[in-house]
């Protein structure tokens, strides 16, 4: 595979889009089916991507992104992180994509940005899902679906206690450029992004949706999945989304490469 790298700012890349409507169009409803399905049932995964290679997406992205140790739990998978990983992997590899990037969302558990305990514990489960892809071939993580700065500080801390890989991040705002939760700015995240290592910085806009976000930087190309933007930083200055009849993704933002 070519380094992605290597392509930031240079090149428009077109990520795969969710997965998760074809899987729910098989019967396969929830997040806990969907990991089981990944682990017993993989053809049903690939049968999914097939329909998203024909539209020949330059980046692949994994199928589930529940690998820190809460998310196992949440879905049923508890001990079976180096399973789902290579499952995950496996399935993506049939199509030879171009690129392929590793999903994390954030962990859920609560945090208390002024506690250091909960502060560590936070950032060492994404360390723990990282480790998972330790020695494994994959192009990018894609931290997906933050939305606070201190969760997203702790992400990228995590992944890059234990990992140099190049890191996409992304969160969810909303239309006068407040994070999702309610608590900070999409300028806060960017900071943070920039600070801690993320390779791509972007944003999801979350309903109601608008349909043109402005930033004052320079004119970008754009990364494009669904609703969401992908800017390749930091020459972003604009940024269409197109609306989609799909349901949203439980968990998934847009992103741009930091400085």
């Amino acid at each position: 595979m070519a380094d992605l790298a290597l392509r930031f700012g240079k090149d428009m890349l077109v990520v795969s889009s969710p997965i998760q409507e074809a899987l729910r169009r098989a019967g396969i409803e929830s997040v806990c089916d969907q990991a089981l399905a990944l682990l017993v049932e993989p053809e049903t995964i690939e049968e999914a991507y097939r329909m998203e290679t024909v539209a020949g997406p330059q980046c692949m992205v994994t199928p589930v992104a529940d690998f820190t140790p809460a998310r196992l739990v949440a879905v049923g998978a508890e001990g079976k992180g180096e399973a789902l990983a290579e499952a995950a992997l496996a399935v993506m590899a049939e199509f030879k994509p171009q690129h392929t990037l590793v999903e994390i969302a954030p962990c859920g558990l609560p945090l208390d940005p002024d506690s250091k305990a909960s502060l560590v514990e936070n950032r060492d489960q994404y360390a723990r899902a990282a480790q998972f892809f330790d020695g494994r071939t994959f192009d990018a993580f894609f931290l997906n679906g933050f939305t606070t700065a201190d969760d997203l500080k702790c992400a990228l801390m995590g992944l890059r206690k234990v990992t140099d890989a190049p890191i996409i991040a992304s969160v969810d705002v909303q239309g006068d450029g407040g994070l999702a939760s309610g608590r900070g700015t999409w300028r806060e995240a960017v900071e943070v992004m920039a600070e801690y290592g993320a390779a791509v910085a972007g944003f999801v806009l979350v309903p109601p949706l608008i349909r043109r976000a402005v930033w004052p930087m320079r004119p970008a190309r754009h990364w494009r999945r669904a609703e969401r933007i992908y800017v390749s930083w930091p020459r972003c200055r604009c940024s269409s989304a197109t609306p989609s009849n799909r349901a949203p993704r439980p968990r998934t933002p847009t992103t741009a490469p930091t400085p």
